[in-house]
């Protein structure tokens, strides 16, 4: 695999001085718009537990219903608002958690469903997905470390049915979606659910102290490496049943929220980040391919998606030679890109990463957050105009709050773990 060349010296490089995360003025900078994101999704908690959908105001949707995996993010984000002190965080991390431990469960078939409607009725339809339970890890992870009532227990019940059901230890990889009574097992095989599986299991080892959930990040870390290098570093997103990789895939609604077409750029960053935190929760038993791969990973992403159309932002998808398909930016994008930037930068100490974390910053500041509504436009169109074709609304501050905190923080352990033990940098 050949990484695409990068500029070394990008618009609003800082190359010659101080990096910004070396700054103590920028590290007040971020602590200050932690704590103003967390202010926005003050009103999350819905009526019985969960988080609601907020729209741009930062108001509920009751129309929208109780989504599962927002209301997991929004337990992750508030547990480690609690543990950071930030006053009226804990009560919403215990509302949303109300959610998991309540209505979101299944008693009947074990798990969690997708989502409950505006009526408070599971959503059977849907199944049992990995990319939802992955979040219950993490969610449960969290409050465990932040201390939250009952979520010893959930990371308990949530581990049991992660392995029962989602873990193929034939294969070391995810499986995707069952039916609502964990029956039928679909054939579709998703990398984005192995993703967020590789942070869940990282979290879960640092909450539970079984490193067993390392190896199962490493396994499925394999499989990343192996895509980079055949597929230049543009990753396959959807496989059927054996794991062969199914390009052309939603071709036809390439914008599709979970399932879009092509390679997804930020994908490509946000697995570059999460290959370097895997290397450091494993520390010398990490594999030596996996800093090449995130470095190939990222320099991938920012030649296929970065300004390639004539103005500055993320494409949200290209096709296999790279051309931009879904030209929306997508908030989630940028997120990752600073993290990614920020820990490559840490990780092999080149300057040119410190100069695209600037840039992003100033992008992200510049056409990103809202300064007037508060929290982050969801997606812009190609032109950096707010715009909700994909992502109506703002109802998931995981991603920017996450962009606030990892550049504060060591690569590993992971971030409640970190957190926890006050290892953020002030």
């Amino acid at each position: 695999m050949t990484a695409p060349a990068i500029d070394p010296r990008p618009r609003g490089g800082v190359s010659d001085e101080l990096a910004w995360t070396e700054r103590e003025t920028h590290v007040a900078w971020l602590d200050a718009h932690t704590r103003s994101l967390l202010g926005f999704g003050r009103h999350v908690v819905a009526q019985g537990g969960g988080a609601a959908y907020l729209d741009e105001t930062g108001t509920p949707d009751p129309e929208a219903g109780v989504q599962t995996w927002i209301t997991c993010r929004t337990v992750h984000v508030y547990a480690l608002g609690a543990m950071l002190g930030v006053p009226g965080c804990e009560p919403v991390a215990r509302g949303a958690l109300d959610g998991l431990l309540g209505p979101l469960h299944d008693a009947e078939h074990g798990g969690w469903f997708h989502a409950l409607d505006a009526q408070g009725a599971p959503d059977l339809g849907a199944g049992k997905s990995a990319y939802d339970h992955a979040f219950v890890l993490l969610a449960a992870s969290s409050a465990t470390l932040a201390g939250l009532p009952g979520a010893r227990a959930l990371l308990a019940d949530a581990c049991s049915v992660f392995l029962e059901h989602f873990w193929d230890d034939a294969t070391g990889l995810v499986v995707d979606t069952w039916d609502a009574s964990f029956t039928v097992l679909d054939p579709y095989r998703g990398l984005n659910a192995n993703m967020h599986a590789v942070e869940a299991m990282l979290a879960v080892a640092d909450a539970t102290g079984d490193v067993a959930w390392r190896d199962r990040a490493a396994r499925v870390a394999g499989l990343v490496v192996r895509l980079a290098e055949d597929h230049d570093g543009r990753l396959p997103e959807h496989f059927d049943a054996t794991w062969r990789p199914d390009l052309e895939l939603n071709a036809d609604r390439p914008a599709d929220p979970f399932k879009p077409y092509g390679a997804t750029v930020g994908h490509g960053l946000e697995w570059s980040r999460l290959l370097l935190h895997l290397e450091g929760a494993l520390g010398t038993l990490a594999p030596s391919d996996l800093r090449p791969t995130a470095t190939a990973l990222f320099d991938r992403a920012v030649a296929d998606g970065w300004a390639v159309d004539g103005a500055d932002g993320f494409v949200y998808t290209t096709d296999w030679s790279g051309a931009p398909v879904v030209r929306e930016r997508m908030h989630w994008v940028v997120a990752e890109a600073i993290a990614a930037a920020d820990a490559l930068h840490r990780r092999t100490g080149d300057a040119r990463y410190a100069d695209l974390y600037a840039t992003w910053w100033d992008y992200a500041v510049t056409f990103v957050v809202d300064h007037e509504g508060g929290s982050w436009h969801h997606e812009l169109d190609p032109s950096n105009r707010p715009a909700g074709t994909t992502w109506p609304g703002k109802p998931d501050l995981y991603h920017a709050v996450q962009a606030t905190l990892l550049p504060r923080l060591p690569l590993g352990p992971s971030v409640a773990r970190a957190v926890h033990d006050g290892q953020v940098a002030s």
